[in-house]
């Protein structure tokens, strides 16, 4: 079983959190992102992981995530060219034909991997994302006509949100584009044809973006150490 790490991310937003590091290689607990990630693919039997990233890191990548257990070989773009595209290119170094995992390297999540998977084989779609909901970064105000109905701290929205984690089918890899995002092209077009499947996500899901959320999570991250994420509650952003 195979699986794809998109690691292109260079981290300008974390400025100095960062260390001159590639976002998914910030470290978040004594451990770099995308080694969290590796961890929960090498538990579901994942043996070989494509990390696609940007050329010339490809030596920093396998020595950083080597070790792990599952086969790390990092994938460099020869230029940019996007999510999907990166997806797309590093997919050409897979061994194995079939389903892969896809994950985006610079999130923390507790995602089950195997339901993930399993959802997917069940199903006759092309790819399976995981969707989650997210808590509005505002109150939100219940109107009646012109009357405040209600009051509501932050709640969690309705909506659902992809947060990166798929398993794609072969016909899903080969409609990815050579450049640019797989979001805005080939995952609205299998939508279009009921042949793009969700798989809900109620757990932890932490995209560590603005440095104050990296410096937090920096020295508390994982909450305990006896493999892999355990659950807790999303920070307060």
């Amino acid at each position: 079983m195979e699986a794809i790490i998109l690691a292109g991310g260079k981290a300008e937003r974390l400025g100095e959190a960062a260390q001159g590091k590639p976002k998914a290689l910030v470290e978040i607990g004594g451990r770099p992102l995308a080694a969290y990630q590796v961890e929960q693919l090498r538990a579901v039997g994942v043996q070989r992981v494509l990390v696609s990233c940007a050329a010339g890191q490809e030596e920093l990548f396998e020595s950083a995530l080597g070790g792990i257990g599952p086969e790390i070989v990092a994938v460099g773009e020869p230029e940019p060219m996007g999510r999907g595209g990166g997806i797309r290119f590093a997919a050409r170094a897979r061994q194995e034909s079939g389903d892969v995992f896809a994950l985006n390297g610079d999130e923390l999540i507790d995602v089950d991997l195997k339901r993930l998977w399993d959802v997917h084989a069940s199903n006759d779609g092309a790819a399976t994302i995981t969707v989650v909901q997210v808590r509005s970064p505002f109150g939100v105000v219940d109107l009646d006509d012109d009357v405040v109905a209600g009051f509501r701290e932050a709640p969690k929205l309705d909506d659902w949100v992809s947060c990166g984690i798929y398993v794609l089918g072969e016909e899903a890899l080969e409609r990815f584009p050579e450049r640019g995002d797989h979001e805005t092209t080939t995952f609205p077009e299998l939508a279009a044809e009921r042949r793009l499947y969700a798989h809900r996500h109620e757990g932890v899901w932490l995209t560590v973006t603005p440095p104050r959320i990296c410096a937090s999570q920096r020295s508390t991250w994982p909450p305990t150490r006896t493999g892999g994420l355990k659950e807790i509650s999303s920070p307060s952003w």
